[in-house]
């Protein structure tokens, strides 16, 4: 813990400066605007607020006088100083990525026992001025030495990650979309969500009436839609797998209808969807507070995989993680440890992978394992176990030795890291959103971007 100290007023000599540094992020004003009810769009990501063609996040003028106070309350003077008022003239704005320094340097101690103070606030790297004024401040009456004052973090929970997937595939041609038995509210209405971003396509496929009847519990309007008529689901499953066949469908979305339904008809040996490859789910996973997306596999389709499967679910992986954007995906095997032990098969499976990707038996990532979840997305972790691994700490993918783990997994991302989860199935020919009851808006639209841009990455590859 690092012990700070405050200075009274006949501490303090004119001259006495102090500073602090600060890099100003998208998270950072986001936390403002919630702190201060100052929602101004212009403040936030995606609005051009200038015109100029390019979105931009503006910090509010408040954000850098804000590191003037941090300079007085926590340094200069420090613990229990008091602003009188403060005569700032703001210059440039502050935009997210900047790194500024907040300067505060003494002027004159007056005889009342203020402190009157000039205070600047410059860019790092150009030194522009960005703020610069007086203030005058009630220095603390008595000395103080005390531990620093441990202040919780913040996560701010947005979901940037599937922001960007979003508008990354929303530039792109809608996709064809088989949708099979959209037959409640929640299958169709993902479904009409991706339409309206312009993403996917739909054609439904199903009972008439029941479609019918979800949509006019959503207040949609089906006429501009394809509407297939099948009588069961395993009808409108087997059609949807012809559609694609035919070349009339680039990608499948399940509606309300079993996955393996839905599954068997794309495994079928005539006319089906088969690649060579075993099919496995991926969850990719927008976690509050992370740098980078989470993809999570596989938490819904193999139960109890043997090193085969697992090697043909980490190539489906990476194959997903390129195609939305991850150049060279770092695989991270999970088991309860990070050593191999001979009793624990998970350790011994992810040993086994690791030293096939080495050999070129998996390509297009960095894999290691065995590692323990704290010490595949933790650094510090990571360190502390002594792993030196290029996946060790940042591990783009998360392959789990079974499907209770996965779940287990997900889950835990999605309900208490406040997660949002877009689901697919790859191995296929083309690939297959799989969304769950319980998903909202979010995890539904970012499912079917994932996908459109699988599609599109993919095309004339015999991967799925």
């Amino acid at each position: 813990m690092k012990i700070e100290e405050n200075r009274t007023y006949a501490q303090v000599k004119v001259g006495d400066e102090a500073q602090v540094m600060r890099l100003c992020t998208i998270d950072d004003l986001y936390a403002f605007a919630s702190a201060s009810g100052d929602h101004n769009p212009l403040h936030l990501a995606g609005y051009d607020g200038d015109g100029d063609g390019r979105p931009e996040a503006v910090a509010p003028a408040l954000w850098p006088a804000g590191l003037i106070a941090a300079v007085l309350g926590n340094i200069l003077p420090g613990a229990g100083t008091q602003t009188r008022w403060a005569n700032l003239s703001f210059h440039l704005p502050v935009v997210a990525g900047d790194e500024v320094t907040a300067f505060v340097t003494v002027l004159e101690k007056r005889e009342d026992g203020d402190l009157l103070c000039a205070a600047e606030v410059r860019r790092v790297g150009d030194n522009a001025l960005v703020l610069s004024g007086e203030v005058q401040v009630t220095p603390p009456a008595k000395h103080m030495a005390f531990d620093s004052v441990e202040v919780p973090g913040l996560i701010v929970q947005r979901h940037r990650h599937f922001d960007a997937l979003i508008a990354k595939a929303e530039p792109m041609d809608p996709m064809p979309t088989a949708v099979v038995a959209p037959e409640e509210p929640n299958s169709l209405g993902g479904a009409l969500l991706g339409k309206a971003k312009g993403i996917i396509t739909p054609i439904l496929l199903g009972n008439p009436d029941k479609i019918a009847a979800a949509a006019a519990e959503l207040g949609a309007d089906l006429s501009a839609i394809e509407i297939i008529e099948a009588n069961s689901h395993e009808i409108a499953a087997h059609r949807a797998v012809d559609l694609v066949v035919e070349g009339k469908a680039e990608t499948l979305m399940k509606g309300h209808l079993h996955t393996d339904v839905l599954l068997h008809a794309v495994l079928r040996r005539d006319r089906g969807l088969r690649t060579g490859r075993r099919l496995s789910h991926v969850f990719v996973m927008d976690v509050p507070g992370m740098s980078r997306p989470i993809m999570v596999t596989d938490a819904a389709v193999n139960i109890a995989p043997d090193l085969e499967t697992k090697a043909d679910i980490v190539q489906n992986a990476i194959h997903l993680a390129q195609s939305i954007g991850i150049e060279t995906p770092k695989v991270g095997v999970l088991s309860a440890v990070e050593t191999i032990n001979p009793h624990m098969p998970s350790s011994v499976d992810a040993a086994l992978l690791s030293k096939m990707a080495e050999r070129g038996q998996i390509t297009g990532g960095l894999v290691d394992g065995p590692l323990a979840m704290d010490n595949a997305v933790d650094l510090n972790a990571a360190r502390t176990k002594g792993i030196t691994s290029e996946v060790a700490g940042a591990a783009d993918i998360l392959v789990a030795p079974n499907i209770e783990a996965g779940n287990m997994v997900a889950k835990q991302l999605t309900f208490i890291s406040h997660a949002e989860a877009a689901g697919i199935v790859v191995g296929a020919t083309v690939p297959i959103i799989l969304t769950s009851r319980s998903d909202d808006d979010a995890s539904r639209l970012a499912s079917c971007a994932v996908a459109a841009l699988h599609a599109q990455a993919n095309k004339g590859k015999i991967h799925g």
